[in-house]
């Protein structure tokens, strides 16, 4: 198994290692230019795919790196594994535990009880590699000598694409760490894009019950890829995002505390923005070229006010663009589509498997093969995908049986246009929308489709006779695969044809 790496310095040593990293040295624009480059590059098919090192940027002597996690083996790398079925397993086996029926049962539970702990967050003192430098003087360059990208013409601004933002929930202590987006609107400040669903936004919204003026914030740029990876995953609320990092590495995330605010960060990571949010405080912020392929609108934010930048020595900045799919934030997807199955089986356990496809754009459209066992099991499972977590966005749910291939859209459409009535097996719902879904009529809010795509039953109703689907029997397919080279000898037909 592949020894996953402890920050991004490493994980970048292990991209070159690998022929995963491109370094270009030219000079580059980092309004505009590197995203267009990136954008081209991720959507190139197979090797072209790389991540990208910039070393000369227009405006700024901090390095760049940018679709780091921009593919299924980058991520692999940057958690340490060959396959997503490694976590799954692993996620399985703590979800799930056999019940202990005998003393015997419960001593062997006892490592994986002491492994849990060995997840939790290390603290160090002193000052870690992100404290290397401290800035606390708020009239030299901060964010003012950071490379930040604009990513689209008709962007707001720059804005920092990768952040790892950590807040405490001021009524019980919990940790929370998420990828929110800022734009920089001075050297000092910038928005902080706290949606209404995410646990960010109740953070804040919590201080505001307490009646707090303001709420810390720490910003980790360049964090460790398990960090990273973590702060996008939709963890169940309470988890704290730092112990599933722990899990991933299989060792305790080390964080350092801030130097201005009482908050803690990955000592690993390479640049660290600290400061507050004042609850009375919005701007508009915005539009911004999002992971749905549209502007998401301007509107009103809370401001994120800096009181100190520490960083490496020589650091290096890491980003992304969103935009229409498939780019890095779709393998982030993707990634967690895989790793977080076993959990989803567990609330729903007749699913089989699972595709969020990149034209849904991930809170649009989720597929699922089921194990169909009763009357109306399919609309049983929508009712259940809206009900769970932040699935509960998905605008539309197509259910088809267990032995349909989820991730065969052709075979999913060709079920879809073939088994189902419209009026028949299509279910409408209401209720919240993620809020960047522009063509809900009301913000965050509006309709739901499911389309049931399985085989009609009798007992669901359905009074004429279902027709077999059309298969070669095994036999006749084992002597044409045999005999294909005696068929067409001098022709060029692919192995594929073969079977």
């Amino acid at each position: 198994m592949p020894t996953p790496p402890q920050n991004l310095r490493q994980f970048l040593e292990l991209l070159n290692l690998h022929d995963e990293l491109i370094h270009i040295q030219v000079p580059v624009s980092p309004v505009l230019e590197i995203s267009e480059i990136t954008d081209r590059v991720s959507k190139s098919q197979g090797c072209a795919n790389k991540a990208l090192s910039f070393s000369t940027l227009v405006g700024s002597d901090i390095p760049l790196v940018i679709n780091t996690l921009g593919s299924y083996e980058r991520i692999k790398l940057a958690l340490g594994i060959e396959h997503f079925e490694e976590i799954q397993q692993r996620i399985q086996e703590f979800v799930k535990p056999s019940m202990p029926h005998s003393l015997l049962d419960k001593v062997m539970m006892l490592p994986k009880l002491a492994e849990l702990n060995q997840f939790l967050p290390k603290l160090i003192k002193g000052n870690a590699p992100c404290q290397q430098v401290v800035i606390t003087d708020l009239n030299q360059p901060i964010l003012d000598k950071l490379p930040i990208i604009t990513c689209w013409p008709d962007d707001a601004g720059p804005f920092i694409t990768m952040p790892v933002v950590f807040t405490k929930d001021p009524e019980t202590g919990e940790r929370n760490a998420g990828m929110y987006r800022l734009q920089k609107y001075s050297n000092t400040t910038t928005g902080m894009h706290w949606h209404k669903h995410h646990d960010g936004n109740r953070m804040y919204e919590n201080a505001h019950r307490a009646g707090l003026d303001k709420i810390e914030v720490a910003v980790a740029l360049g964090a460790p890829p398990h960090v990273m990876y973590s702060a996008t995953a939709p963890l169940p609320p309470g988890i704290d995002e730092m112990i599933f990092a722990g899990f991933l590495h299989k060792e305790p995330v080390k964080m350092v505390k801030c130097k201005t605010i009482d908050m803690e960060v990955p000592a690993e990571s390479e640049i660290v923005l600290e400061g507050y949010v004042l609850l009375d405080e919005l701007k508009r912020e915005g539009p911004f070229g999002d992971h749905t392929g549209y502007y998401s609108l301007a509107d009103d934010f809370p401001v994120f006010h800096i009181t100190a930048m520490t960083h490496r020595e020589s650091p290096i900045y890491c980003t992304t663009i969103v935009g229409k799919p498939p780019q890095e934030d779709y393998y982030l997807g993707k990634a967690t589509e895989r790793i977080f199955l076993p959990l989803l089986r567990l609330f729903i356990p007749e699913v089989i498997d699972m595709n969020l496809p990149a034209e849904g754009v991930f809170h649009n459209c989720v597929i699922l093969s089921i194990d169909k066992r009763y009357p109306g099991h399919a609309r049983k499972v929508m009712s259940s995908v809206w009900g769970f977590g932040q699935m509960m966005f998905s605008k539309y749910v197509v259910i088809v049986d267990k032995d349909v291939n989820v991730h065969d859209l052709s075979d999913v459409a060709w079920r879809v246009f073939n088994n189902t009535d419209p009026q028949r097996d299509t279910m409408m719902a209401e209720g919240p929308l993620d809020i960047l879904d522009h063509a809900a009529p009301r913000w965050a809010y509006g309709s739901k489709m499911g389309i049931d795509a399985t085989v009609k039953w009798a007992t669901e109703g359905f009074e004429r006779e279902w027709p077999d689907e059309i298969t070669m029997d095994q036999k006749t397919r084992d002597n044409v695969t045999q005999r294909w080279q005696t068929y067409f000898p001098q022709a060029a037909i692919t192995a594929s044809l073969e079977k």
